[in-house]
């Protein structure tokens, strides 16, 4: 049973909705971490806790039967029927280095699954108010805009890629652009997306992680490769694990040019 323009029109309002209600919850804790802890597990732990346990109150009162996505869940393996067809994917938090530190590139994910075949992903920067989203198989949006990957056909001086923190360890790049790292994956994927990076590589993402991201990068008119120059498949991450691999977000008219640049060191 496909869903009808009425059905999806109801779930966007209620994502819209609950990713701007997550963000003023978020915006509480923000920039609020310890200013010489690194990492303040504390703070990100009650944000996080905080944050999902809203979203799981508000998806219950509202669609009780949806189910909402979790690691290694078994109950989320078949096909269902009527409301536990729809299976939510909510990530409270990317990017929480710079979200405890108070730098606004961070962000919460939501993403619709039904019966494993995507609905709609969206990307919420609160700080910003940036919010980029898209419905499978339509167009990509920030806001009210309408959003496509750049045309550009070849990489030069000005292009972007962005990158992980550790990338210089694993790799030795001949990239002719501009490598930065802004501390947000889902935000890397989302700038690919809009077309103000060229490419992205991304490292230990999980489902999860990748989700929503990949809903509208996919509508931006990009994709998700492998680094060897094939397709990256993300339902093959259904359980929550991690990938184990590099993952390359570009435009398929530029992929090949910008792995063609990156070579995998042996450490």
């Amino acid at each position: 049973m496909a869903l009808d323009g009425h059905r999806i029109e109801e779930l966007t309002e209620f994502g819209m909705e609950v990713m701007r209600r997550s963000g003023e919850k978020a915006i509480s804790y923000y920039g609020k971490g310890k200013p010489h802890v690194k990492f303040d597990e504390e703070l990100i732990t009650e944000a996080e806790v905080d944050l999902t346990e809203f979203f799981k109150t508000r998806l219950h009162a509202d669609f009780p039967e949806h189910q909402i996505f979790q690691n290694d869940p078994e109950d989320d393996k078949d096909y269902t029927h009527e409301g536990k067809r729809y299976l939510w994917i909510y990530d409270p938090l990317d990017g929480v280095a710079n979200f405890q530190a108070g730098i606004p590139i961070w962000g919460i994910s939501l993403a619709l699954f039904d019966n494993f075949w995507p609905v709609f992903g969206m990307f919420y920067m609160p700080s910003t108010g940036d919010l980029f989203n898209a419905r499978a198989g339509h167009d990509a949006f920030r806001g009210n805009e309408k959003i496509n990957v750049s045309p550009q056909e070849n990489i030069n001086d000005e292009s972007l890629l962005l990158t992980y923190s550790r990338f210089h360890r694993h790799y030795n790049s001949g990239f002719s652009g501009k490598i930065r790292n802004m501390g947000c994956t889902a935000a890397h994927i989302c700038y690919v997306a809009m077309g103000r990076a060229e490419a992205a590589v991304i490292a230990n993402e999980s489902y999860e992680d990748l989700a929503a991201a990949w809903i509208i990068v996919e509508a931006a008119g990009g994709k998700f490769y492998k680094m060897d120059g094939s397709e990256f498949v993300i339902g093959e991450y259904l359980e929550g694990q991690k990938s184990n691999e590099h993952l390359l977000v570009a435009p398929p008219d530029t992929c090949s040019q910008v792995l063609a640049f990156l070579n995998k060191t042996s450490a």
